[in-house]
């Protein structure tokens, strides 16, 4: 049986990392609160930064991502951030989905990310 191994999130009953069979699973929204769509994915993927980091795994090594957001005219400030976060290197860019949702409260964007270790 292979051991799993999880990172706590900020709410009870759910992780923020998990780490499984080769992979990593990160989730993560805004720790800032502002209705400025780029800023809180920003935040967020700086966020994710962070927990990939905690399960010995980064960015370059995403192989899947889907991110939420919860108005999809608002698509161009996350890209834009999101483009500033994966780089210039084709090699690094994972597969990616982009899903409008509604989220808890202040919360405009949530990324979920697989990453190889």
């Amino acid at each position: 049986m292979r051991t799993i191994r999880r990172i706590a999130g900020q709410s009870k009953g759910r992780s923020s990392g998990t780490v499984v069979g080769g992979f990593a699973w990160a989730v993560a929204t805004s720790e800032i609160e502002t209705d400025d769509f780029y800023q809180q994915t920003v935040s967020t993927l700086q966020k994710i930064d962070r927990i990939l980091a905690e399960m010995d795994t980064d960015k370059s090594r995403a192989v899947t991502a889907t991110v939420y957001i919860t108005d999809i005219t608002h698509k161009d400030d996350m890209d834009r951030a999101w483009c500033e976060w994966v780089g210039d290197n084709p090699d690094n860019w994972p597969q990616r989905a982009c899903v409008q949702t509604g989220l808890h409260a202040t919360d405009l964007v949530e990324v979920v990310v697989m990453a190889a270790l």
